[in-house]
């Protein structure tokens, strides 16, 4: 099947907004279940970030390859959520730390310019 460039430029766009979603589920359980109880408004975020990005995911892998889609999406997501983490909860900062993450980055670089 051939896909002209506009397609597999949506496909990639698509996959890039479905990882951006993929921080809103982690990010909306960990504020939607707390040592106070649950905040269910917080748990609805989450559940609506994981159908939306979802079904991004379902539309780019009409044009990119499955293992580079969700690579890409769990890799977008992971770095993502990383910083969030860092901005939102002071989670340890490191050296090492950002090196690893650096290393996926590197990744998801990678597959996109070889697909």
């Amino acid at each position: 099947m051939s896909l002209s460039t506009d397609s597999l430029m949506l496909a990639w766009t698509a996959l890039l907004i479905a990882g951006v979603f993929e921080w809103g589920w982690p990010v909306g359980l960990k504020l939607g279940w707390t040592a106070n109880g649950k905040r269910p408004g917080w748990i609805v975020f989450s559940g609506g970030c994981m159908l939306i990005s979802g079904a991004l995911l379902l539309y780019a892998q009409t044009a990119i390859a499955i293992g580079t889609a969700y690579a890409v999406w769990t890799g977008i997501g992971a770095v993502g959520t990383f910083f969030l983490g860092v901005l939102m909860f002071g989670e340890a900062v490191s050296l090492k730390r950002f090196f690893f993450v650096g290393m996926i980055v590197a990744g998801i670089a990678g597959l996109k310019l070889v697909s």
